[in-house]
């Protein structure tokens, strides 16, 4: 993570400014949080989509993840042996990709189903729970031809990394363990994504870890992808906000 917030202040500078809004979905949430929580002097407000800000906690993270789902494994624990995803996506990656996106697009299933597929059975893989049918109206096969294009090109590993290093995030936090932000902040999250409603204590908690919070926005109906699903809603509340920070 020390990492993430040091290129993220290198760009700031090779841009020729000082400071900078920081906004961030998904795993992009967390290390925009963590950039205004270390770098306070270079990021002056930061907005996070989907994914809620949690200061660290007391226990490795990987801890956690084992404990979670019973007999089923979640997702990020499913991560993190090197190879193991990668065999199951690598084989196909533009039908993993089109299961990905489609299942957690809010229109697609039911919360509980969307729940469901952060969980691998034994013996079964990721995407066996995934969704067979028509992409969602937000993405196009075109689309869909990029993303899965790269991934062919690159490979998986890069990305699934991330996930591999959480226990180090946890530890290059130490000095900032259960520290607030304190800059203007908002939060957008969709209201059928499973990133949101399992972190809903996170987001009550934000009068004490976020206190410069203007506003916390959960979409109806909307699933992971916010501001692929709803993009004139998201903008409209990213540029009213950002209009309000001159």
């Amino acid at each position: 993570m020390l990492a993430h917030v040091a290129d993220n202040t290198a760009v700031v500078h090779a841009l020729g400014e000082e400071t900078a809004t920081v906004i961030g979905h998904d795993w992009g949430s967390p290390i925009a949080a963590d950039s205004a929580l270390l770098r306070p002097d270079v990021f002056t407000a930061v907005g996070l989509l989907s994914v809620p800000y949690s200061p660290r906690g007391e226990h490795r993270p990987t801890d956690g993840f084992a404990r979670i789902g019973g007999d089923e494994e979640f997702y990020v624990s499913y991560f993190q042996a090197p190879g193991r995803a990668e065999a199951e996506i690598e084989g196909d990656v533009r039908g993993w990709l089109a299961g990905f996106y489609t299942g957690l697009t809010g229109s697609t299933l039911t919360p509980e189903e969307h729940g469901r597929l952060f969980f691998v059975p034994p013996g079964a893989r990721l995407a066996d729970r995934f969704p067979l049918g028509p992409l969602p109206a937000w993405l196009t096969e075109t689309d869909l031809d990029v993303y899965s294009g790269e991934f062919e090109r690159s490979g998986l590993t890069g990305a699934l990394n991330r996930y591999r290093n959480v226990d180090r995030d946890w530890e290059d936090l130490a000095a900032w363990h259960g520290a607030p932000i304190t800059q203007p902040s908002l939060f957008i999250g969709g209201a059928l994504d499973a990133s949101t409603t399992w972190m809903a204590d996170a987001i009550d908690a934000y009068p004490t870890t976020l206190p410069g919070l203007s506003a916390a926005h959960i979409l109806e109906g909307c699933g992971h992808w916010i501001q692929q699903e709803r993009p004139d809603e998201v903008n409209r509340l990213l540029t009213r906000w950002l209009s309000g920070l001159r």
